[in-house]
């Protein structure tokens, strides 16, 4: 379980991820040693990441968008296995709807979207089908969310 100081290290970090451990500690009044040892908890036990969130689309990959991806369910494990391999895939979910499993994915050109959906996720035993649709643009990314806690 996270507590009222995780929740504040986690909401600093959701505003401004390169903010450093001594700022960190002024501002919840706790010390250096406490939030970096929170923090390798926190990522360690996977409530938060720490990473450089990109435009792909600034850094030169022309189609980004999600594929809805409908599943045998019975066979659910031996396909997420498989999605996880694929590098394009960046986010992979379990959903409701009558999908089964969604996932965002960047790729360079449509020669790769085709090799994506065509060659991998199609050929694993148990997809039944796909929906892929394309991002034009984004209009809101931000994850300063906080915590369920707060």
């Amino acid at each position: 379980m996270i507590d009222s100081v995780d929740c504040e290290i986690i909401r600093l970090l959701q505003k401004d991820g390169r903010i450093a451990n001594t700022d960190i500690a002024k501002k919840v009044g706790i010390s250096e040693a406490t939030v970096r040892s929170r923090l390798d908890r926190l990522v360690k036990e996977d409530y938060i990441q720490i990473v450089a969130v990109s435009n792909p689309m600034k850094l030169g990959f022309k189609i980004v968008g999600n594929i809805r991806i409908f599943v045998e369910i019975k066979k659910m494990d031996q396909i997420i296995k498989k999605l996880q391999r694929l590098k394009p895939l960046w986010f992979i979910v379990q959903s409701t709807g009558g999908t089964g499993i969604e996932t965002e994915f960047v790729v360079r050109d449509m020669d790769e979207l085709n090799e994506l959906i065509f060659e991998y996720i199609n050929r694993i035993d148990g997809v039944i089908r796909t929906e892929t649709s394309l991002f034009l643009k984004y209009i809101k990314r931000q994850y300063d969310w906080g915590t369920a806690l707060d």
